[in-house]
């Protein structure tokens, strides 16, 4: 499979999450509610690792390491903000604002990684910030 349709996957899913999330914060505290999840997430992850590491050592150190750890820090800190969002508004505003990662890894990626941006995905860009701010104000 190429990399669309894993990105198309990952969309269905985080929708899925996104959804579920929401009725599991009802009656629950969003932090509570982001470290149930979180920890799912934990068993899930290192148990596909340890079942695909084949012959590497799923505990060598890569040189990314520390860079690694920051990911995981800025995702614990999305997914409290994102539970927090979901607890206090409903799930069809908060994904929206949400789904504004999108332009935002646009210009990180061009300023930080050098990748090229050309008129498409900036209008792309544009027209994603533009739908989030009018489906919340709606």
């Amino acid at each position: 499979m190429t990399w669309i349709g894993w990105a198309l996957l990952s969309a269905a899913f985080a929708a899925a999450t996104a959804l579920l999330a929401k009725v599991g914060v009802a009656h629950v505290d969003s932090n509570l509610a982001m470290a149930i999840r979180t920890s799912v997430v934990v068993v899930f992850a290192w148990g596909i690792a340890l079942a695909l590491a084949s012959r590497r050592n799923p505990f060598a150190r890569s040189a990314n390491a520390a860079l690694s750890r920051l990911s995981g820090l800025a995702t614990g800190l999305s997914w409290i903000c994102y539970f927090r969002a979901l607890q206090l508004g409903p799930a069809s505003r908060v994904a929206p604002l949400d789904k504004l990662s999108v332009p935002l890894v646009m210009v990180f990626a061009w300023l930080l990684l050098g990748e090229k941006m050309n008129a498409p995905a900036v209008v792309g860009g544009l027209l994603i910030t533009a739908g989030a701010i009018v489906m919340v104000m709606s």
